[in-house]
């Protein structure tokens, strides 16, 4: 139920997160394939309500179901609901279950890939056209891991890459950005690195920080309660880290 993702959103914010992310999908992912499931953007902008001073944002929008001139008037709407707190998380997106249902053309990896590419200077172009402008720069996060094109847009256009995977594999996909980024002359250390894991596995944050992520996403699943007690260890590791 909603009251329940709403719980959730603001305990994580009184435990001391810096961002809470949902997903922009039409389905869950797992459990009940038809089961109780909410819209993303509209989810965001009753984020930006509720909560105070954790950044918000989606991890990651899909490109393919919306005009990207809509999408960008959209964000700069819960920049400010929000008062500056968006992080503008976006991918080519991949389920094909919600292509079917919602009457989107699913495509293929490359054609999703093509269309991210055109829509990424369009919405930039059009945060510059909006009146009232945003309240910041929003910043851009990309996720996937495609290392010819995703990876390239990222060194392009992005502020923040999100990595779906392990240790080893963050830390190969960070070497080829950064060679994207001295590909067209882009200082590397412009673009944050992020990386998911477990609530229960803090024991991989030391790995995930030494392969260079240095924002760590958890996974939450309302399926099970939202069981935040996991958190405090985290957010002790990340204090620690942040004094070191």
């Amino acid at each position: 139920d909603y009251s329940t993702i709403r719980d959730a959103v603001v305990r994580a914010e009184s435990m001391g997160v810096d961002a809470v992310f949902n997903w922009d999908h039409f389905y869950p992912l797992s459990g009940d394939a038809d089961g109780k499931h909410f819209e993303c953007w509209t989810m965001l902008g009753s984020w930006a309500e509720i909560t105070e001073r954790v950044e918000i944002g989606a991890l990651v929008t899909c490109n393919s179901y919306r005009n990207p001139e809509l999408l960008a008037d959209m964000a700069r709407t819960v920049d400010h609901a929000s008062n500056g707190r968006l992080i503008f998380g976006i991918g080519a997106g991949w389920f094909q279950r919600d292509y079917d249902e919602y009457g989107y053309e699913f495509g293929t990896p490359g054609s999703r890939l093509a269309d991210l590419r055109r829509a990424l200077p369009r919405i930039i172009d059009r945060w510059g056209k909006l009146n009232p402008a945003p309240t910041r720069d929003i910043p851009v996060l990309i996720g996937g891991g495609g290392e010819k094109k995703t990876l390239r847009y990222t060194a392009e256009y992005a502020d923040i890459w999100h990595g779906f995977s392990d240790a080893d594999v963050i830390k190969h996909k960070n070497q080829v950005l950064d060679q994207h980024c001295a590909d067209i002359g882009r200082d590397p250390s412009e673009i944050e690195r992020s990386a998911g894991s477990q609530p229960q596995n803090v024991d991989a944050a030391d790995s995930l920080l030494a392969a260079g992520a240095t924002f760590i996403i958890l996974r939450f699943d309302g399926n099970k309660g939202y069981d935040m007690a996991p958190l405090a260890d985290w957010l002790a590791w990340r204090d620690e880290q942040n004094a070191a």
